[in-house]
C-alpha cells in the first residue's frame, strides 16, 4: 500500500531587505526535497504579502492576500519556520502570519530552522513555541540552528560544513515525519476542535 507524501510547508520568515533568509530556506528545501515521503510548498512571506493590520474580529472578509494563502496553509501536514533573530526573538512577519489564521495550524507539527549571530536565532525559536501552542500547533523539540549564518555558507548557497547541518536536518525531517503522519491520521479519524 503506498502511502500519500506528507505536505510541509516551509515558510521564510524574514521579509527585510538584503535578508539572508532565502539562502537558509533553499538549503532546507534541498533537503526536503532528498526524501520520498515529503512533498514541498516554500512559502515567501515576501510574496505571500498579508496586510499587517488585522480586520475586526467581525468583519465578514478577508483581504485577498490571506484567502490565496489560506489553501496552501490548510494542506499542510506540518510546518517548518525559517526565521532570524530580531532583537532576541523572531521577527514581525512570522507573528502576522500566525495571527491571520487559526485552524490550519490546528493539530500540525512545526519545526524551526533558525539563523544569526551567536545564539543562532535559538531565541526566536523560544519565543515562537508558546505563540505556536496557544494556536494548537504542536512545536517540534529539535531544531536547525546556524550560528553566525553569513560564515556558514558559500557564495552558492551551500554550507561550508554540511555534515552537522546535514544530520540536524535529517533528525528534524524524521521527527516532523513522524508527528505529520500520526497526526494527519488522527485529524482524519476524528477532526481536530476547539
Amino acid at each position: 500500500m503506498s502511502v500519500e507524501p506528507l505536505k510541509i510547508v516551509i515558510l521564510v520568515g524574514s521579509t527585510r531587505k538584503g535578508r539572508f533568509g532565502p539562502v537558509v530556506a533553499n538549503w532546507f528545501a534541498a533537503q526536503v526535497r532528498q526524501r520520498d515521503d515529503m512533498e514541498l510548498d516554500l512559502i515567501d512571506l515576501v510574496e505571500a504579502n498579508l496586510p499587517y493590520e488585522l480586520p475586526d474580529f467581525n468583519a465578514n472578509e478577508e483581504p485577498v492576500a490571506v484567502r490565496a494563502l489560506t489553501p496552501r496553509l490548510a494542506a499542510a501536514d506540518g510546518f517548518v519556520f525559517v526565521t532570524p533573530e530580531y532583537n532576541h526573538s523572531y521577527p514581525a512577519s512570522l507573528k502576522n502570519v500566525v495571527d491571520w489564521y487559526r485552524k490550519e495550524w490546528q493539530a500540525k507539527p512545526v519545526g524551526f530552522v533558525s539563523y544569526g549571530g551567536l545564539a543562532g536565532g535559538l531565541r526566536s525559536v523560544e519565543h515562537l513555541r508558546p505563540v505556536l501552542s496557544e494556536v494548537h500547533a504542536v512545536p517540534i523539540r529539535d531544531t536547525v540552528s546556524f550560528h553566525g549564518a553569513g560564515e556558514r555558507f558559500d557564495g552558492s548557497g551551500a554550507p561550508t560544513d554540511p555534515r552537522g547541518c546535514n544530520a540536524a536536518a535529517k533528525t528534524l525531517l524524521d521527527q516532523l515525519a513522524w508527528w505529520s503522519g500520526v497526526l494527519r491520521t488522527a485529524r482524519a479519524d476524528h477532526p481536530y476542535g476547539t
